[in-house]
């Protein structure tokens, strides 16, 4: 896990629209440039109501490229970034640039302008116990979640990382009992564990296993399926191009008849 420290005139709360988050797990959009540009490339209009159209108009071997990722942290000025790095050497362009970034290097960050805003989904119902799972890539949510729950709030967490140096100091106002499982082992933990009833569950990372664990905490241990939020951040076997291509291809109509 490499952090990226962003800064820019939007993050200041005196600019015309600052940049403010809900924190949790706050979801931006990311634009880098490729590996021949100094900067990525945007649509003239990139804050408005088109933004995404617009950008999708450009030419994809030109225009910026695009990713989602959460706020790991935010100050006057800057905003904190952590990218996933892997370990055999494999990295998508995120990951890359992030490994390759320096002082100096530029990005665009499309961002809320309000911290009541679409783009998080950590939403636990008040007093209600909270179960959190997740693996490395959605280490940095898991980070936010845990620092916005209230004083006291019951809290079971169980985050998959490939080497014990993966682990990071979480802290929290919430009664939060943290457990750091070896790859693989997420979905046995979670089964082995007591489930209070009423229980908020919120999954992230692996589609598959984001899947199979809202399975099993909706069929086996009966929690409202409507308490459970849950989000693939990638998918084994799949490119980050790949899932960009299927987002885009969803995201629009089918215009045939």
């Amino acid at each position: 896990m490499v952090r990226v420290t962003l800064g820019g005139d939007s993050l200041n709360a005196y600019a015309e629209t600052p940049f403010v988050t809900a924190g949790r797990d706050q979801r931006i959009k990311l634009f880098l440039p490729h590996p021949h540009q100094d900067a990525p490339v945007m649509p003239e209009n990139n804050d408005g109501a088109t933004w995404f159209a617009d950008w999708r108009a450009l030419d994809p071997a030109v225009r910026g490229i695009m990713r989602s990722y959460t706020v790991r942290d935010q100050r006057p000025g800057e905003l904190d970034v952590d990218f996933a790095l892997h370990a055999n050497g494999t990295s998508g362009p995120a990951a890359a640039w992030a490994a390759a970034a320096r002082p100096g290097d530029r990005v665009t960050v499309l961002g809320p302008t309000g911290a009541d805003n679409g783009g998080y989904d950590f939403r636990p119902p008040s007093e209600s116990p909270v179960l959190i799972a997740g693996d490395l890539t959605a280490l940095p949510a898991i980070a936010g979640n845990l620092a916005w729950l209230p004083a006291g709030t019951p809290a079971q967490v169980w985050i998959d990382v490939p080497e014990p140096g993966d682990r990071q100091d979480l802290p929290s106002a919430a009664d939060a009992d943290i457990t750091w499982v070896a790859p693989g082992g997420l979905l046995d933990a979670v089964r082995a564990a007591d489930v209070p009833d009423g229980a908020y569950a919120w999954i992230a990372g692996e589609s598959a296993f984001v899947k199979a664990l809202r399975r099993h905490l909706v069929n086996e241990r009966g929690l409202d399926r409507r308490a459970v939020t849950f989000t693939g951040y990638w998918r084994r076997g799949a490119t980050e191009e790949d899932l960009l291509a299927e987002s885009v291809a969803g995201a629009t109509p089918a215009t045939d008849e």
